[in-house]
């Protein structure tokens, strides 16, 4: 009985602890407090050396854990990146998960190697410990701070986050076993570059030959229903582990086979989606409170200077020299820059990885994880708290309205490319204010006063009913913009497209895909800015310049160069009256957004 007592209270006390993380994201939410710091703080507290006492130092279990969430956060990131955002910011991003890892884990080597009294290549494990964004703090702390970054700044962020823990993860388990077996000449070097070069092909290639299996399960096999989307997240942990076992990189695996499901059209599209929404977030929360299970505070003291000014270091250092050395080949502007180097979140990639050398028992084990934990603990208080201000400041958010209204979204079963989504009508959004809404959205049903009436019966929609359209899946969340409920611009702009804009690293090749117009082949990869460059020396806001039928408005300017452009389509010889406001931007308005790289 005492057994069973002991497994019951083992239970209760990891619900708990689990409930309490959950709880404690309404005080993040609310405050705008890093939520990784928020549940690390509640499993130290109940660790043996806090309030709760609990003895635990099973490293194998909590690594167990961390790569089964880490699995499951990666995938859902694939899964929720657009396969067009993918490719637009593929170059810098892949600079900066590959190579912007291994310069800044390069730079903090020497002062690790100072400050710790380490050898060279116990210093380079410090750095490739701490060296990678963590995907799950950047992620929230974005949205916790209502920040709509500028279109290439956000996705380059969210793919670098998202792709460069598989380069930290191998890096650090290379040196780890260099450490463990010796070596570390030319010849072990050279085998490592061999090993990670199978590794990076076997992932990517894996990944997407997994994510298609998914897919066609979930099309092709009458699952019953609800079986769907823990399908998904358990296909997902397959193509990780066998990845893994065949000796590739089963995180990028898990992140490619996530971007092969988000992007194709499936069944239970969005219950899959909310169900991995809630598996990451719990997943998160079970493992950043069992890294904290595992800390010792009484042992943080040791190493407490030296952890503070290797976190200075990368914060300030090494971070900022490799996203200005990554990014010199593209065209971002210093301020956009810097706000990337400020946005190198630390989190539980970088405790997770530095339990490794615990698992295998490696000398002075404890310091690698004591520095890595106030690192995070220092990047999140740090950077995390001051994210908005950074971004403002910076003036690389634009301005966000309100948030998303509350959208509910129906699959129709017995096929693929459409489905129900409903919203409340509010009195301010620009459905209500100006009838506008995409030619792919049909309205089919009106919810008035408690009773569903068709679109004939309805009539004029009125505020506060509720509106249903069919519409496609993957185009469903671009209906949001038209249903927030927004005050109209104090001075709008009759010749603007309503309140849409798009971004100036737009290509002209884009707009004339979408457009029809004609545009020379030397200047399709131009950009809407460069664009701007060429037809005037110094633009500044509201200069126009015509691209076919279309004449291109400079909205925002910063340091000369557009940042963000209006788009008036109105045909200077057609009749007044001819067209409608609404009927002009039916068509085209949210294929913009999404193929240009709008994020809302």
């Amino acid at each position: 009985m005492a057994s069973i007592d002991a497994v019951s209270l083992t239970v209760l006390l990891g619900a708990v602890l689990v409930l309490a993380g959950i709880l404690s994201s309404l005080i993040a939410m609310r405050f705008g407090a890093p939520l990784l710091f928020i549940f690390l703080i509640i499993g130290i507290a109940a660790g043996e050396q806090g309030i709760g006492g609990i003895k635990f130092n099973d490293v194998s279990t909590a690594y167990a854990v961390g790569i089964v969430a880490l699995a499951l956060i990666l995938f859902d990131g694939g899964l929720r990146t657009r396969m067009t955002t993918f490719r637009s910011v593929l170059g810098p991003a892949g600079l900066l998960a590959t190579i912007g890892v291994l310069i800044t884990a390069t730079i903090v080597m020497p002062v690790a190697s100072y400050m710790l009294g380490l050898g060279w290549i116990e210093s380079l494990l410090i750095g490739a410990v701490i060296a990678s964004t963590d995907a799950a703090a950047v992620f929230f702390l974005l949205h916790a701070g209502g920040l709509r970054l500028r279109p290439r700044v956000g996705a380059t962020l969210e793919v670098e986050s998202s792709t460069n823990d598989p380069f930290a993860i191998f890096l650090t388990i290379m040196l780890v076993e260099i450490l463990v077996k010796g070596g570390g000449g030319t010849a072990s070097w050279l085998k490592v570059a061999g090993e990670l070069s199978i590794e990076f092909v076997l992932g990517g290639v894996i990944g997407v030959v997994g994510g298609r299996l998914i897919v066609w399960v979930l099309n092709r096999l009458d699952l019953p229903q609800g079986l769907h989307a823990p399908f998904v997240a358990t296909g997902a942990l397959v193509v990780f582990g066998v990845t893994d076992l065949l000796h590739g990189s089963g995180y990028l695996a898990a992140y490619a086979a996530g971007l092969v499901v988000g992007n194709r059209p499936t069944r239970a599209h969005n219950t899959v989606i909310t169900f991995m929404d809630a598996v990451t977030w719990l997943a998160q929360i079970v493992m950043f409170v069992i890294l904290g299970l595992l800390v010792w505070p009484g042992r943080l003291p040791e190493t407490l200077l030296a952890s503070a000014v290797i976190a200075v270091t990368l914060m300030f250092v090494a971070r900022p020299a490799a996203v200005f050395l990554c990014l010199q080949p593209f065209r971002f502007s210093w301020r956009e820059k810097v706000f990337v180097s400020w946005v190198g979140l630390r989190g539980a990639v970088g405790i997770f990885l530095a339990s490794i050398p615990l698992l295998v028992s490696m000398p002075k084990a404890t310091i690698y994880f004591d520095v890595a934990f106030v690192v995070v603990l220092v990047s999140l208080l740090v950077q995390g708290w001051s994210l908005t201000f950074a971004a403002n400041r910076l003036g690389v958010s634009l301005p966000r309205i309100d948030t998303a209204p509350r959208r509910v979204e129906l699959d129709l079963p017995g096929q693929l490319e459409q489905e129900l989504v409903g919203y409340a009508v509010t009195p301010n959004s620009l459905f209500r204010r100006q009838g506008l809404i995409p030619s792919w959205a049909k309205l089919m049903l009106v919810v008035r006063d408690e009773r569903v009436h068709s679109v004939e019966e309805a009539g004029p929609i009125r505020e506060q009913d509720y509106v249903y359209f069919l519409a496609p899946p993957e185009k469903a969340q671009a209906l949001d913009r038209f249903f927030v409920n927004a005050p109209a611009p104090a001075s709008p702009d009759s010749r603007l497209l309503g309140d849409f804009y798009v971004p100036g690293d737009a290509t002209l090749a884009a707009l004339a895909e979408i457009y029809g117009v004609d545009v020379p082949s030397d200047e399709r990869n131009m950009t809407l800015a460069d664009f701007f460059a060429s037809q005037i020396d110094h633009p500044v806001e509201n200069d126009r310049v015509h691209l076919g039928s279309i004449e291109l408005i400079a909205d925002r300017v910063t340091d000369g160069r557009v940042i963000t452009v209006g788009l008036d389509l109105v045909d200077p010889e057609a009749k007044e009256g001819e067209l409608t406001r609404a009927q002009r931007v039916n068509k085209a308005v949210d294929d913009v957004l999404r193929q240009l790289g709008f994020k809302h």
